[in-house]
C-alpha cells in the first residue's frame, strides 16, 4: 500500500429525522409573549365581591324553574292580593252594613269608634302585609324602586294608625271608659312604638341612600337585618292587637245583659267578626310563609328568574 495515499474515511450513519433540526443557541432567550401570566393576586375588596356574587348565587342561578314553583310564586301573590285588600272591604262592609257607618262630632260616639277597627286593620294588616311583600317579592325592579315603593305604602298605613288611635281614645274621654286597662290596648301600644320607631329609621336610612348612597353603603348593609326583623315583629304584633281588639269588641256587644243575642248563639254579625279575625290570620300566615319559610325562598328565586 501506498505511503502517499489517504485511507478512506468511514461512512457516517444517517442522520435521523428528528434530529435534522440544528440546535438552538444556548443563551436564546424565551419570548415574554410565550410565557404563561402570573397568578393574579386577590385583594380583599375582591373577595367581598366574590363573597356577594356568591350569596347571591339564586338570583342568578339559571337552571329553569319548573311548572310548579311557578305556580306557587302565581299562586301566593293572587291569594296575598285577595286577602289584603278582602279583609278590608270585610271590615267596612261590616262598619256599614251593622255599626250604622261612620262619624266623628256626631251625637252617636259609637260612629267615632268605627273609624278605629277599620283604620287599624288598613294600617297595620293591609297596607303594612303589602309593604313587607312588595319588598320580598319584586326582585324583577331595581333596588331603589323597591324601596320608594315600601316607603309609599309605610306612609299610608301611618295616618291610618295614627287617626285610628286617636279616634279610640277620644271615644273613651266622651263615653268615660278607662283608657289602656286591656291586653288589646298594651298589645296595641307596643305595636304603634314599634312601627314610629321602624319607620323613623327606615324614612333615615331611606334619605341616607338618596343623599350618600356609596358612603352609606355599609352602614346601611348593617341594618337591614335589623330593620327587616323587627318588621316582622311589627307585623306579627299589629295582627295580634287587631285579632283581640275584635274578639273584645264582639264581647262588649253580645255580652251585655241587655243584649237579646249572645255571642255563643252565633248570629250574623258574629260570624261576619270571626270571618274578619281569620282573614286576618290568613294573611299572617301567607307574609310569614313568603317571607320566612322555604317558600320564601323559592319565590324570590323564581322571581329573579322571571322578570315578567
Amino acid at each position: 500500500m501506498d505511503s502517499n495515499s489517504v485511507s478512506p474515511m468511514p461512512e457516517l450513519a444517517p442522520i435521523a429525522e428528528f434530529d435534522k433540526s440544528p440546535p438552538s443557541p444556548p443563551n436564546e432567550e424565551v419570548p415574554m409573549d410565550d410565557l404563561p401570566p402570573p397568578p393574579a393576586t386577590i385583594s380583599g375588596n375582591d373577595v367581598k365581591k366574590v363573597k356577594v356574587q356568591r350569596s347571591r348565587s339564586y338570583e342568578s342561578d339559571d337552571h329553569e324553574r319548573g311548572a310548579c314553583e311557578w305556580c306557587e310564586y302565581a299562586l301566593i301573590i293572587t291569594l296575598a292580593t285577595i286577602l289584603l285588600i278582602g279583609v278590608s272591604a270585610l271590615t267596612i262592609f261590616w262598619v256599614f252594613f251593622y255599626r250604622e257607618g261612620y262619624g266623628w262630632a256626631d251625637d252617636i260616639p259609637e260612629k267615632q269608634f268605627n273609624l278605629h277597627p277599620t283604620l287599624m286593620v288598613a294600617g297595620f294588616v293591609t297596607f303594612s302585609g303589602f309593604s313587607v311583600l312588595l319588598y320580598r317579592i319584586c326582585r324583577c325592579f331595581r333596588r331603589i324602586y323597591v324601596k320608594l315603593l315600601h316607603a309609599i305604602f309605610h306612609a299610608l298605613a301611618f295616618p291610618c294608625i295614627v287617626i285610628g288611635f286617636l279616634a279610640v281614645l277620644d271615644f273613651h274621654n266622651k263615653t268615660g271608659i278607662v283608657n289602656f286597662y286591656s291586653l288589646h290596648s298594651w298589645i296595641g301600644l307596643v305595636a304603634m312604638g314599634l312601627f314610629g320607631i321602624q319607620y323613623a329609621v327606615g324614612f333615615f336610612s331611606f334619605l341616607l341612600l338618596l343623599i350618600c348612597n356609596k358612603g352609606t353603603a355599609g352602614f346601611r348593609a348593617s341594618l337591614v337585618p335589623v330593620h327587616a326583623a323587627f318588621g316582622i315583629l311589627t307585623f306579627v304584633l299589629g295582627v295580634a292587637a287587631c285579632l283581640t281588639g275584635l274578639t273584645e269588641k264582639a264581647l262588649f256587644t253580645f255580652g251585655q245583659d241587655l243584649s237579646t243575642t249572645k255571642y255563643w248563639q252565633m248570629p250574623q254579625e258574629a260570624i261576619v267578626i270571626n270571618a274578619i279575625g281569620m282573614s286576618i290570620v290568613a294573611v299572617a300566615i301567607v307574609v310569614l310563609y313568603t317571607v320566612r319559610g322555604t317558600g320564601g325562598y323559592r319565590l324570590r328565586k323564581v322571581a329573579a328568574q322571571h322578570p315578567s
